[in-house]
């Protein structure tokens, strides 16, 4: 005897509060095992903390010379107090929150710098954050309109200079004064971007190429300036250095004298957002976006691809220099050959971490701003080298870059939909 085959759920029963939430709780398992963008992201960050945590414990002179009963304990401990420490060091700290709850009144604990100590961690993410973003952006950019920005270091040096100089040669009032620096910060910057994208559009000559020469002259151009008093080195000083900037020149602080956070780290942000407003809702952002998905494409169409990659340049290095003039104005307030550190380097990681998009930059920045905040006081508490942020940098790179190593890793699934997956094995341009 046949029986008869089940009816179909009704519109009532598809509609349930049980159907839909097995619905999600299947989509959700499905969209984490499948390995989207933010999966591989979120894994990728797990796998390098779980891999700089041993690295950090198992170089540790406390751990080598252990017993062997208590080498897993004592690498816990090491492990576990490096990030402690460069978790308080970098975003909160619970001993200042408690110390300035046991004083009298708000008023005592901010005149003597207690509340400020509880955002001192926070304030020096910031600060070391403000550059990392802005030449991450100038590596972001031109990326979307398909070209390799390595150049950040020169374009930084470049706006540095014109910060300083402004800085300390002229005598404006005080807004007056920070914004003149500013722009010409930019200026600077823009201007060694501009040679770089020149020669990309009239010679074809590889940016890549372009930008690392581009950085060795800026850097022995900076040397030279700072070593000729009649220039930029300050007067009667045996160090290549320039004179301090004047004190109008200074970037405002956002948080109180006792915090370092200052108008660079809103300037960054703005500047973030001005990159996805341009990418995104305007007429040349889309130029951009089309050269860099097609150059003779483009063309055909209608657009100036070398106009195009001229403008990207221009724009990325004028937010390299801003980056420099961040500097300058707001935490070093002179000019040596130290002040652009690695943020050249730097900015290549941070884009690739932010997938090349501006919101994903900024995380990134502040993420490494993190790391670079809270690495002395790992030091200090756990005995770990700051050179381990350093490793935990690059292990970040390595996963983010390379989904398919975290997908077989964590057995993930391939992405269901043809393309839906695109995004996470293309890297930069995810």
């Amino acid at each position: 005897m046949s029986t008869a085959p089940p009816s179909p759920p009704t519109a009532a029963e598809e509609g349930s509060p049980g159907s839909q939430r097995r619905t999600f709780g299947t989509v959700f398992k499905e969209s984490f095992l499948e390995g989207n963008t933010v999966t591989v992201t979120v894994l990728a960050l797990l796998s390098a903390m779980v891999l700089g945590g041993l690295l950090a414990a198992f170089t540790n002179p406390a751990v080598l010379h252990a017993p062997a009963g208590d080498v897993i304990p004592k690498a816990w401990d090491v492990a576990s107090s490096t990030y402690v420490a460069l978790f308080e060091g970098s975003v909160f700290n619970p001993h200042t929150v408690a110390a300035l709850f046991q004083q009298s009144s708000i008023s005592t604990a901010i005149h003597d710098g207690y509340l400020s100590a509880v955002f001192m961690p926070l304030s020096e993410t910031a600060v070391g954050a403000t550059p990392l973003i802005l030449t991450g952006l100038a590596v972001a950019l031109p990326y979307q309109a398909g070209l390799f920005n390595i150049g950040g270091q020169s374009q930084f040096i470049g706006g540095a200079i014109m910060a300083a100089w402004l800085g300390y040669d002229l005598s404006l009032p005080f807004f007056v004064h920070v914004v003149v620096c500013v722009l010409g910060g930019f200026v600077g910057g823009a201007a060694i971007g501009w040679i770089a994208g020149e020669l990309k559009a009239r010679t074809g000559a590889h940016e890549v190429i372009v930008t690392i020469m581009l950085n060795y002259v800026m850097l022995y151009f900076l040397a030279y300036l700072l070593s000729s008093p009649n220039l930029l080195q300050a007067s009667g000083s045996p160090n290549p250095i320039t004179p301090p900037i004047a004190s109008n020149a200074h970037l405002p602080l956002i948080a109180g004298t006792n915090l370092r956070i200052n108008a660079g780290f809103l300037i960054a942000i703005a500047c973030a957002f001005g990159a996805w407003w341009l990418l995104n809702r305007t007429t040349t952002g889309f130029e951009f976006r089309s050269v860099g998905a097609n150059p003779s494409a483009a063309r055909v169409a209608g657009m100036k691809v070398e106009r195009s990659w001229v403008l990207v340049f221009l724009i990325a290095g004028g937010l390299a220099g801003l980056a420099g003039s961040a500097v300058i104005q707001g935490t070093d307030f002179t000019l040596n050959p130290q002040s652009f550190g690695t943020y050249g380097i730097d900015a290549i990681t941070v884009a690739l971490l932010g997938r090349g998009k501006p919101g994903g930059v900024v995380a990134a920045g502040l993420l490494f701003g993190a790391l670079h905040a809270g690495s002395p006081g790992m030091q200090n508490a756990a005995n770990t080298p700051v050179q381990i942020v350093q490793v935990l940098q690059a292990l970040i790179v390595l996963f983010v870059i390379a989904p398919p190593l975290v997908k077989a890793m964590f057995r993930l699934r391939a992405t269901r939909a043809a393309g839906a997956g695109t995004g996470t094995s293309r890297g930069l341009s995810a």
